[in-house]
């Protein structure tokens, strides 16, 4: 059989002059979960070549980047021992060093930049990443209410980020326990009349999808079909309708009855308000969990990419910006080669500090600028 195209949608009848609200909605919503359904395959897609061009170009980029950056210290720590420089050149090679050095040991480790950023700053990494704890756990704990316990044992951000994670699990877990307490007390009669009606909606919701599912159930059984080819057919299409029915997608058990055509535009269109009431409220469950899963998707690419909340990202735009990612990485990566053995050359030396000097200059006055035309931000 030839799968249906025909949407799932309602359609004026001859006796109607306009759609009622309740069938307005299930176009809206039928059409919305359409747009979404096409939209998470696509991040589906892309998040699968994201990872793999990460994993094959960019991480093995970045590696090297940071490999170079670290020889790069070296040098300039190097540098600074030999004479020549002037204290204000030495306090622009001071500043870099800081720089570079502080950002690697928080990705590596590294003992000896860490060492050599304590001998350039004016303080000692353990002591400044422990400060950073401390102030984290201060506002965690004002802005949350949580208990952070001893600040010796969360000595990193990424410390405090992992107990705050478990004490906001625990917050949960805790909630959950109250609600279950509550609903065994002995309820008021309206609460017992609300929660009544509750359970009777959640039923007849229930019950609208489940006789959807029987009708399909009923007529595809396998094991009814004596014909081997048809059953296998069958077994096929039972298995889309489990895996509907599990993730109560009402509208794919209603498009695989079109499909089968066990039902047609003109009974879709026949459906009660009451019935349509029922299929509205799923219809909304699962838009919003398929508006979940996108959010899911996009989040830590965004996270990823820098980017602030009010710039929209779309599955189209996540390569292309990767690879401008990359390729501004190789940019860095022969610039940093050119100039990795400069602060061997005394001349040079000099010439790139002045450089770097007005580099920094400019973008001071950029920020200012910026500051100028957003003094509320």
């Amino acid at each position: 059989m030839t799968p249906r195209t025909t949407p799932v949608r309602i359609a004026l009848r001859a006796d109607q002059s306009n759609l009622s609200k309740g069938q307005k909605t299930f176009n809206t919503l039928v059409n919305k979960i359409d747009i979404s359904r096409k939209e998470l395959a696509q991040w589906q897609l892309v998040v699968v070549s994201y990872h793999q061009k990460v994993a094959g170009d960019f991480a093995p980029l970045l590696q090297a980047f940071q490999k170079l950056q670290a020889t790069m210290v070296h040098n300039l720590d190097h540098a600074l021992a030999a004479p020549g420089l002037t204290k204000s050149e030495r306090g622009v090679v001071k500043d870099l060093i800081c720089q570079l050095a502080e950002h690697l040991v928080g990705v590596s480790g590294d003992a000896a930049l860490k060492e050599i950023y304590n001998r350039h700053s004016a303080g000692d990494y353990d002591a400044e990443e422990a400060a950073a704890a401390h102030s984290m756990k201060e506002v965690m704990e004002r802005m949350f209410g949580l208990d952070m316990g001893d600040a010796a044992e969360l000595d990193s951000p990424a410390d405090i980020m992992a107990h705050v994670k478990l004490q906001m699990e625990k917050i949960e877990l805790a909630g959950l326990e109250e609600q279950d307490r509550r609903s065994r007390r002995k309820k008021t009669p309206k609460q017992a009349a609300r929660e009544a009606a509750a359970k009777i909606e959640a039923d007849q919701t229930s019950l609208s999808i489940r006789e959807v599912y029987r009708k399909l159930a009923s007529a595809l059984h396998p094991d009814r079909e004596p014909d081997l080819q048809e059953r296998a057919r069958k077994t096929a299409l039972m298995q889309r309708v489990n895996q509907a029915y599990d993730k109560k997608d009402l509208l794919q058990l209603l498009e695989l009855q079109l499909e089968l055509e066990h039902i047609d535009a003109h009974a879709i269109a026949g459906l009660s308000e009451d019935r349509l009431k029922h299929f509205n409220k799923i219809l909304k469950e699962q838009l919003a969990e398929l508006e979940q899963e996108i959010a899911h998707l996009e989040m830590p690419l965004r996270a990823q990419f820098d980017l602030p909340p009010y710039l929209q990202l779309t599955p189209k735009q996540v390569m292309p910006r990767l690879n401008q990612n990359i390729a501004e990485l190789r940019r860095d990566i022969r610039q940093l080669e050119r100039e990795i053995e400069v602060p061997k050359d005394p001349a040079a030396f000099k010439a790139w500090i002045k450089a770097r000097r007005r580099e920094a200059k400019a973008m001071e006055a950029e920020l200012r600028r910026g500051d100028d035309e957003f003094p509320f931000f």
